[in-house]
């Protein structure tokens, strides 16, 4: 784990308090990277995981739940293209 301390210094019991913490709240993931920046009396905490999967973006197009429409046949791309997209409009009392 790569530990960052920014804007000051900070003893190694605080750091390693810090690190349990993390440690107690995310039990079942390996932390790679922790960032911990003094501001005055507090501390802000960014921290990254190992093997961090990223979300994938899933759509509801032409009733299918798809993340993207590289496996759409050419209909399937026309209708995608061609669907009409509906504003949400609220009316105010």
């Amino acid at each position: 784990m790569k530990i960052n301390v920014m804007n000051g210094e900070m003893k190694q019991e605080e750091i390693d308090s810090y690190v349990k913490y993390l440690g107690e709240k995310f039990p079942d993931k390996e932390i790679a990277t922790l960032d911990l920046k003094i501001d005055g009396d507090f501390v802000d905490m960014n921290y990254t995981f190992v093997n961090n999967v990223p979300f994938e973006r899933i759509r509801r197009i032409t009733g299918y739940l798809v993340g993207t429409v590289d496996r759409f046949n050419n209909a399937k791309r026309a209708e995608e293209k061609d669907r009409v997209k509906h504003d949400v409009c609220c009316s105010t009392l």
